[in-house]
C-alpha cells in the first residue's frame, strides 16, 4: 500500500494545482533585474565597475527624524502592538480626511469615504479583485484599461484576479493623456465587448514617466468614466513629489461629481521615505471604498497600530511637509545633473520634455539599439549601471529605458563618467 501510494504521488505535481495564469507567470521584473545584479556583482566588482543601482523606485534618504522620534515614542503606548482593524483606526482615518482637505481642497467623510492600505500595491490589487468576475476566456473577461507605459503590477494584479488588463498608450505624441474614446474604439477592433469595461486607472505624476496631468485632463477622465458606467482608478502615489514653481499634482475627488464613480489611491512610500512601512490610503466613493474594505478583511487584519500613529503624525506634521520640500529640491538638483550629463553623451534630453514631477527619468536608447532591453543588459554588463527596460513596463515603453535619480550625486556623476567611457553614446 505504501508503495502505491508512492508510485502515484510520483505522478503527481503540485504545479498542476496552479491557476491558469498563475502557471505562466513570470517573477516581477524587479526582482528579475536585481537578480541578475547579485549574478554579476562579483564580476563587475573585478572590473571597478561595482553596480550603481537605478531600478528601483524608492528613495534612499532616511524618514524623517521627527516621524522616527515619534513613532519610537508610540511603540511604549498601552494596547499599541494589539490587532488593529483593515479599515484603519479612527485617529488615522481622521488624519486622512484633515490631509485631503488642507491639501487638495477635498472633503472626504473619515467614516466612509477613506481606508488605509497596506501600501497602494496591496489595495489596488484588493480593488481588481473586488471588481473583477473571473472568466476563463478572454474575450469575455471583465476589462480596465491600463496606462502603457505604467506600473508594472496593475497588469499583473489584474490578471491574477481573472480580468483583462487593455493598454492605454503614454507617448511624446499624445502628451502622455492618452485618448481614452480612441482606446474603447481599438478594444472593439481587437474584439472585446466594451460592455465588459468595469474600470479605466489613470497615474499622475506616472511611473515610470514622471509625466503629469492638468486639471481638465482629470474632467475629461470623469466624463468618459460617466458616459461608460465605469470606476475611476486614480493612483496618486508621487502626487506630493514635484519640484518647485510647477502646479502641484491633482486629485480625481477635485472634480464635481468624481466622487460619484472614483476612487483615488495615496501612498506615504515615496514622500516620507517610507517604502518598507507598507501603508498608505484610498479615499472616495463610498461604496469603493466599502468594498475594498470588506475585501481587505478576508486578508490581513490592519496595519500596525504604531505606523499607523506615525503615518497620521506625518499627514499632519509641518515639519514633514518641509521634509518633502527639501527632498525634491534634492530630486530637481539630481534631474538637472543627469539632464546635462546626457546630453553630453548625445542625447536630446531637452527635446523630451524632462519631467516636473517624482525622480523618474525616461530616456530613449540610443541610436545604434533596436532593443532597450538589449541596451539595459549591455549597460549592466559593461558599466555596472542599473536601469530598466521600458518594456518591464508595458509594450509601448520598447525604446525606452527608466532611471530613477534617488542615488547620491557621485553617484550620478559615476553614471555619466562610466557610459562615457565605456562608448555609451546616443
Amino acid at each position: 500500500m505504501t508503495t502505491l501510494s508512492q508510485a502515484q504521488s510520483a505522478d503527481f505535481s503540485v504545479k498542476s494545482l496552479y491557476s491558469d495564469y498563475c502557471a505562466n507567470m513570470e517573477t516581477y521584473i524587479m526582482f528579475r533585474i536585481a537578480a541578475r545584479v547579485v549574478e554579476l556583482t562579483p564580476e563587475l566588482e573585478k572590473k571597478g565597475r561595482a553596480p550603481i543601482k537605478m531600478s528601483i523606485g524608492a528613495p534612499t534618504v532616511e524618514p524623517p527624524k521627527v516621524l522616527l522620534d515619534y513613532f519610537i515614542k508610540t511603540l511604549s503606548e498601552p494596547n499599541i502592538h494589539t490587532y488593529s482593524v483593515p479599515k484603519g483606526e479612527k485617529f488615522l482615518l481622521d488624519a486622512i480626511s484633515q490631509r485631503m482637505k488642507s491639501r487638495f481642497g477635498v472633503e472626504v467623510n473619515p467614516a466612509t469615504e477613506v481606508t488605509s492600505v497596506i501600501g497602494s500595491k496591496e489595495g489596488l490589487a484588493n480593488m481588481f479583485r473586488a471588481i473583477i468576475t473571473p472568466r476563463p476566456d478572454k474575450k469575455d473577461q471583465d476589462i480596465i484599461l491600463t496606462p502603457d507605459p505604467g506600473y508594472a503590477s496593475y497588469v499583473d494584479a489584474i490578471e491574477v484576479a481573472g480580468g483583462h488588463s487593455y493598454p492605454t498608450p503614454l507617448n511624446l505624441q499624445n502628451n502622455y493623456l492618452p485618448d481614452l474614446d480612441e482606446a474603447v474604439e481599438n478594444l472593439k477592433k481587437d474584439g472585446f465587448d466594451p460592455a465588459r469595461l468595469k474600470a479605466v486607472i489613470i497615474n499622475y505624476p506616472s511611473n515610470p514617466i514622471g509625466a503629469t496631468a492638468p486639471f481638465s485632463y482629470y474632467e475629461t477622465v470623469v466624463e468618459f468614466a460617466r458616459k461608460h458606467r465605469i470606476l475611476v482608478i486614480s493612483d496618486v502615489a508621487y502626487s506630493e513629489m514635484y519640484f518647485e514653481g510647477q502646479e502641484a499634482p491633482h486629485s480625481i475627488l477635485e472634480v464635481a461629481g468624481a466622487k460619484d464613480l472614483a476612487i483615488e489611491f495615496h501612498s506615504l512610500s515615496k514622500p516620507y521615505a517610507m517604502t518598507g512601512w507598507r501603508i498608505g490610503f484610498a479615499v472616495g466613493n463610498a461604496d469603493a471604498v466599502g468594498i475594498l474594505a470588506k475585501m481587505k478583511g478576508t486578508m490581513d487584519s490592519g496595519i500596525f497600530r504604531a505606523v499607523q500613529k506615525a503615518a497620521a503624525f506625518a499627514l499632519t506634521s509641518p515639519e514633514c511637509d518641509a521634509y518633502i520640500k527639501d527632498c525634491n529640491k534634492m530630486y530637481a538638483e539630481n534631474q538637472k545633473l543627469m539632464v546635462a550629463g546626457f546630453k553630453r553623451l548625445g542625447w536630446p534630453v531637452e527635446e523630451l520634455n524632462p519631467p516636473k514631477a517624482t525622480f523618474y527619468l525616461w530616456l530613449p536608447i540610443p541610436r545604434n539599439y533596436t532593443s532597450c532591453e538589449k541596451f539595459a543588459a549591455d549597460v549592466l554588463e559593461k558599466s555596472g549601471v542599473v536601469l530598466v527596460p521600458g518594456t518591464a513596463f508595458g509594450k509601448t515603453g520598447e525604446g525606452f529605458v527608466r532611471l530613477s535619480l534617488v542615488n547620491p550625486k557621485h553617484e550620478l556623476e559615476a553614471v555619466i563618467d562610466r557610459m562615457e567611457a565605456d562608448g555609451f553614446l546616443y
